[in-house]
């Protein structure tokens, strides 16, 4: 049996030093033991184990090093001497610096590189135990405070004092400062509620409020008797004999939330004509869609309170202010130099016919909602003029944080109680505005392109020109570690599936060789981290079937846009054979996104081909009228696909389409061809459009690499395909609509199915999610579906009702999580001042460096445009708002002579 062992370590290390993905692990396990009993054998055993929970290896002769995961978010790491097979377990560190060996020796080996520990400062700090429990932070710290409450009397002192120091705008709320003790705030709780069952349930607060406040209770515990009584017995409850609903319940009902902030610097945000352009996809209709769901829900508790408040919602963006030529009269002698200029700005190009140039924008159909657009801006000053893609706009984003901040609290009168971030740019935003001000934050990341790319971080340096990821990553950490409570869509987001770590999971440990290495990032057994899925507006996606709620009036629009011969500037290709069903995608037109990879997978396939016609909604088709550098790559390769599969007659490729009631409606003339939806992502963090799709009544085939694996249960609501095998996931689609035309209830029973499941999934997905991990058990096998129907009674506008759900969970968290910072404050202050220092010391720096890089080039391209230069044009390549530069080097001086040398 040894010499099983050991031929299987020597075929490791038999190729020197090299990173080993799981694939690879067992194929060349397999192929070193040619003895399929002894490797049967082998594979049940300890040996087994270690390959099977392998993610990744580390060769580096004679020892191996092993990344074991036994189950989400538990890690393992152990290095075995393939010689003599001597093993041992190793720290995150080591294993690290194994890794570092492949990448950067010299970095590897240099005792002080820079080695981070943000879990150093939250070893005192409670933590969820079990992988089932991941992302039920907030009634995880429920259950702790109720234990708390009721074995340490500090806790009920601190609540006191967390009661009766809240204010709105100068006004106290709820208790006032004369109950300073425990004590006395129970006795008047007692002679409150006593003196209440008195009084008719449904009296009016303000005519009881005097009273109350005889007894130190102010405003805010209720609009009539019997919902002040339910709150102040709540309170009684939660003091003598708490428990965590009652803990979770009342934390989450007091008036703690009233004005929110939300910031999403990058792509167009505006809500008319934007959707489809450059960074501006579904995060638009995401924060729309919260937005009122948030308006609505605090409208309704601030009644229910008894509160004459009026709520504050701010969406917060870059601004583009004014019109000019462009860069026709604009002077920028020596503006590298740091000399002052005059501040001149011009629309967005792409802007053109929307209102992402209205510095102030009311949000329809709400009261108190706005979008306020605020510039971004030079360290000098300068406003800067160019759209500028989500991967360079970190330079920007301290100076807009800080003019956002100031326009804020005056809007608002003040600061605000909450502020939520999303994506990376706006997360480090909200992360520097609610460190200043010292409000409760939250963070959602969408999408982390740490997990998009592989081997991204140890590579970071080979993508750096491109995705500037030294920034990004290091923005992603910062704001993690600074954030009070992370919003995610799905377990998936967070800790991934039993063969694929989670988005967040994939940064408990990794390196940046030459940078820095994480040795404990983000801990997904953390309780700020939370589940709330989004919905679909149920005005817009709706199924099929529902004939008297279709948007007949797009039906004309729609069959031209599909079915046309002509090719103009919003279609080009067509469908010879109109009769066939369509498979159909909709994305932006990005690496990740994966279009071009369907595309080619059609092409390739003849069979799926014969049955089935292609239509695609992504991107333009002209690469000169985007200025993303991904999409004119995807744009280019689009045409090449098409060509070289010949495809024309087959495929339909429409441009990215801004108008999201056509959409719906586009969705379901699909599902009148019988046809399905299509979502090939290489990874994807939730998956709106499959929500989209599915509630449509389309059956849909989705990536199996995220949030959608989790939506769709595999061959019963939909189907799950890899992207990273083309051919298999055709093959699919193929067999699919093969059944369809042998049986044609096949398409209609996967249809309702789908429909079926996003019932289920709003309702019962936290369930659905621990008896996947724990028995390995289909979320559809919980509930009976005829039981299901009958206790869910699904009538009316279902979806809207899931939003009214997450804004419900979002504000709780957002009350709970406020009393958690502050009695966590200790804790919180020293991690600050940590992470401050990495802000300020590392990216900083790495701003600075790209900032002089535009500088650099913006100052290059006008000095040649006035010149009208273009001699040594070609030396430089102009990419990132349509002005940027590469230069090989990351150090600052080397860009600068490389400019000088261009300047000669």
């Amino acid at each position: 049996m040894l010499n099983f062992f050991f031929a299987g370590f020597k075929s490791y290390v038999g190729k020197g030093k090299r990173v080993l993905k799981p694939d690879v692990l067992m194929e060349e396990f397999e192929k070193s033991i040619d003895d399929k009993p002894k490797r049967a054998e082998l594979l049940e055993g300890f040996l087994g184990y270690v390959v099977n929970a392998t993610k990744e290896a580390i060769a580096i002769p004679p020892i191996i090093a092993f990344a074991v995961r036994p189950a989400p978010g538990i890690w393992e790491f152990l290095k075995v001497n393939a010689n003599d097979l001597e093993s041992e377990g190793i720290s995150a560190s080591e294993y690290l610096k194994f890794k570092e060996l492949v990448f950067d020796e010299e970095w590897a080996k240099d005792e002080n590189s820079l080695e981070l520990d943000f879990g150093a400062f939250d070893s005192s700090l409670p933590k969820i135990s079990l992988p089932s429990s991941i992302g039920n932070g907030a009634q995880f710290i429920s259950r702790y405070l109720s234990s708390k409450l009721t074995k340490d009397s500090s806790t009920s002192k601190q609540l006191l004092e967390f009661l009766r120091t809240y204010q709105y705008k100068g006004e106290n709320l709820m208790v006032d400062r004369s109950v300073d003790t425990v004590q006395k705030l129970q006795s008047s709780l007692i002679m409150a509620e006593v003196f209440l069952s008195s009084v008719p349930k449904d009296t009016i607060h303000y005519r009881f409020q005097d009273r109350l406040e005889k007894w130190g209770l102010l405003k805010g515990w209720g609009s009539t008797a019997e919902r002040a009584k339910e709150t102040i017995h709540l309170l009684s409850e939660v003091l003598q004999a708490p428990d965590p609903v009652s803990v979770e319940k009342f934390l989450g009902g007091i008036p703690t939330v009233f004005n929110i902030v939300i910031f999403s610097p990058h792509g167009y945000f505006g809500q008319a004509d934007v959707l489809g352009l450059p960074d501006t996809g579904g995060q638009i209709v995401y924060i729309l869609d919260q937005v009122r769901a948030f308006e609505e829900e605090l409208l309704t508790r601030i009644k229910e309170q008894g509160l004459d408040i009026e709520p504050k919602i701010l969406v917060v963006r870059k601004f583009a202010e004014g019109l000019i030529e462009c860069l026709k009269d604009c002077t920028r002698s020596n503006a590298f130099l740091g000399t002052r200029n005059s501040q001149v700005t011009r629309l967005i190009p792409e802007a053109k016919g929307t209102k992402c140039n209205q510095e102030m924008e009311k949000i329809l159909n709400t009261r108190y909602s706005n979008i306020l657009r605020v510039p971004f801006r030079h360290p000098n000053g300068v406003v800067l003029r160019q759209w500028v893609s989500r991967f360079d706009v970190y330079p920007y984003l301290e100076r807009f944080a800080k003019d956002a901040a100031d326009r804020i609290i005056g809007e608002m009168g003040g600061k605000p109680d909450l502020i939520i971030g999303n994506y990376t740019d706006g997360n480090l935003v909200a992360s520097l505005m609610a460190s200043r001000l010292g409000v409760t934050q939250a963070t959602i990341a969408h999408a982390l392109e740490k997990t998009k790319y592989e081997d991204s971080d140890a590579k970071w340096k080979q993508l750096e020109a491109k995705y500037h990821f030294s920034c990004q990553f290091t923005a992603d950490i910062f704001s993690m570690n600074m954030t009070d409570f992370i919003i995610t869509s799905t377990f998936q987001e967070i800790a991934g599936s039993e063969n694929r770590p989670g988005q967040y999971e994939s940064h408990a440990a990794y390196t940046m060789p030459g940078l820095y290495r994480v040795v404990s990032g983000i801990n997904v057994f953390d309780p700020k981290l939370n589940i709330a899925s989004p919905g679909a507006d149920m005005s817009v996606y709706f199924p099929y079937t529902e004939k008297q709620k279709r948007l007949t009036n797009f039906h004309p629009a729609i069959q031209e846009l599909l079915f046309s011969r002509e090719e103009n500037d919003e279609h080009i290709g067509f469908l010879e054979d109109t009769n066939k069903p369509i498979i159909f995608s909709m994305a932006r037109l990005d690496t990740v996104k994966n279009i071009t990879g369907l595309t080619e997978w059609y092409g390739k396939n003849r069979r799926l081909r014969n049955l089935v016609n292609l239509v695609v909604v992504a991107g333009f088709f002209d690469p000169a009228k985007s200025k993303d550098r991904e999409e004119i790559s995807e744009i280019k390769k689009m045409h090449s696909i098409i060509e070289k599969y010949q495809l024309k007659g087959q495929i339909r490729w429409i441009a990215a389409q801004n108008d999201r009631y056509r959409n719906g409606e586009l969705y379901r003339c699909i599902a009148d061809t019988k046809g399905a939806f299509i979502q090939p992502a290489l990874y994807e963090a939730f998956g709106l459009t499959v929500i989209e799709a599915m509630t449509c009544g389309l059956p849909t085939f989705a990536t199996n690499q995220g949030g959608p694996a989790e939506i769709i249960v595999d061959g019963v609501s939909g189907f799950h395909i890899d992207p990273n095998h083309g051919d298999e996931s055709s093959n699919k689609i193929a067999d699919f609509f093969e059944k369809c035309k042998q049986d044609n209830q096949h398409w209609t029973k996967y249809s309702a199915a789908g429909l079926q499941r996003i019932h289920e999934w709003y309702y019962f997905p936290a369930q659905s999610i621990r008896i996947q991990i724990h028995c390995g058990a289909r979320p559809c096998d919980i509930v009976d579906s005829e039981v299901l129907r009958g206790k869910m009674q699904l009538k009316g506008n279902m979806t809207n009702y899931t939003w009214k759900i997450y804004a419900s969970k979002v504000i709780n968290m957002g009350a709970i999580y406020n009393f958690w910072r502050q009695l966590q404050s200790g804790n919180k202050h020293a991690k600050q001042r940590y992470l401050q220092m990495f802000y300020n010391l590392q990216f900083k720096t790495l701003v600075s460096i790209r900032t002089l890089s535009h500088e650099c080039a913006s100052f290059v391209y006008e000095r040649k445009k006035k010149k009208k230069e273009k001699k040594k044009h070609a030396a430089i390549m102009i990419y990132t708002s349509s002005v940027d530069i590469f230069v090989d080097s990351s150090n600052a001086f080397s860009a600068w002579i490389k400019i000088q040398t261009l300047l000669m």
